[in-house]
């Protein structure tokens, strides 16, 4: 195949035409395992709540790509030195950035994979892909792992204004129709510039950096966070936790191979070697609803209720609560549900809990996203800021809530 046929352009909603920089990207973009990302979902289980949003993780990592490239053009522009080889280390590593997540991801990493989290399964694949490709991936790891002595790659990559938040939220935004989340990722990548080694915002850019958190803040209420997205991704882990135990007690769930071998086998991060990656690589939401659509029938009135509330979107009653409930407060409800169906203790577990969600759209103790004055002084941007609300935006946030079946209610 020749060089030229591998410079592609991609035709993206958002950014319109978007170009493969080199054909060492081309080629990852091919590889199986990015392919998959066609196969995940961005946003899980938000489309019972917005019903446009079920754009992919391909579509992501396409799109931080992408803006890497302004990221790097703007930078050397204003005179940063960037080599061809750290560029190109650049776009490899926040193109795999995503490439460990799982189907629905988030239920995935609390019940398949026993706490195994996404970013360590992203480098699992990005050393694999080394191997593959002869060495050529070596800085790319350097930059994710943080291990590159040029700090400002890795803010690039990973930090509180990276190229990763920046197409979420603009994408996320457009795709669910949550138009509070949308963001000004050109402006804030033109105002964009290193010192010390650090990444750095310019003064005029402090606006766009003020409504970028807002943006975040709310883009979680109201759409990572909405309560009916997370009662569907509590109710989607408890169905995969379910599937696992009555596995491990010998009752066969028909489902495809590498869902079973996920179920049949408990999975921590140090049993992954090239073949668990392999079968994990062949995971993806396809597997997760096939599952769903068959274990609506099972015997199990666990699994078979949990299933169908999800294919039905017939889900739990989610309710907020100011206090942080304690077991009693559920006990009313699991009594009745128990009497109902019959259930023991432990089933009934599945149906009446509490949890709570937490959001904080920007960390005081994290990398601090910093502002370049005039004078060349640099201040974090809380301090930077005349906006009061961005000391707020910078306190985490605690909602409590519990859940229960709608029929305890008529009950």
């Amino acid at each position: 195949m020749s060089q030229t046929n591998k410079l592609k352009i991609f035709n993206d909603p958002i950014y319109g035409f978007i170009t493969i920089p080199s054909t060492l990207i081309y080629d990852l973009i091919q590889h199986p395992y990015f392919q998959r990302l066609r196969r995940i979902s961005q946003m899980g289980m938000t489309y019972l709540v917005y019903p446009g949003a079920h754009h992919t993780r391909f579509h992501h990592a396409i799109g931080c790509m992408h803006i890497m490239q302004k990221a790097v053009q703007t930078l050397r522009f204003k005179g940063v030195d960037i080599s061809d080889e750290e560029e190109n280390a650049l776009y490899v590593a926040i193109l795999l950035h995503d490439i460990g997540h799982g189907p629905y991801s988030h239920a995935m990493e609390k019940s398949i994979v026993e706490e195994v989290h996404h970013e360590e399964l992203s480098l699992l694949f990005m050393k694999e892909l080394n191997i593959e490709f002869k060495g050529q991936l070596d800085l790319a790891i350097q930059v994710f792992k943080g291990d590159y002595h040029r700090k400002f790659m890795l803010q690039l990559v990973s930090s509180q204004l990276d190229m990763d938040r920046m197409d979420y939220l603009r994408r996320d935004s457009f795709y669910s129709g949550v138009a509070e989340g949308n963001i000004n990722s050109e402006r804030l990548i033109q105002m964009m510039n290193v010192q010390d080694d650090y990444l750095v915002i310019e003064e005029k850019g402090i606006y766009s950096v003020e409504k970028f958190l807002v943006a975040r803040r709310l883009m979680y209420w109201q759409a990572y966070l909405h309560k009916t997205g997370v009662v569907a991704e509590l109710i989607l882990t408890k169905i995969l936790k379910r599937a696992k135990e009555l596995t491990q007690k010998g009752i066969n769930l028909n489902c495809s191979q590498p869902l079973k071998f996920f179920l049949n086998n408990k999975i921590s991060l140090n049993d992954f070697n090239k073949s668990i990656l392999e079968k994990f690589a062949l995971l993806d939401d396809y597997d997760i609803m096939g599952a769903i659509k068959e274990w609506q029938f099972n015997d199990d009135f666990v699994l078979g209720s949990l299933c169908k509330m999800i294919l039905n979107r017939d889900l739990l009653k989610i309710q907020m609560v100011n206090d942080k409930p304690n077991k009693e407060s559920l006990l009313a409800y699991k009594n009745i549900y128990m009497n109902m169906y019959n259930l023991s203790e432990k089933e009934v577990a599945y149906f009446v809990f509490k949890g709570k969600i937490k959001n904080q759209a920007y960390s005081k103790v994290d990398e601090p996203i910093r502002i370049l004055k005039k004078d060349k002084t640099v201040e974090d941007v809380v301090e930077a800021s005349d906006q009061l609300n961005l000391k707020a935006l910078s306190k985490p946030v605690t909602k409590y809530f519990i859940c229960f079946p709608k029929v305890v209610l008529e009950a």
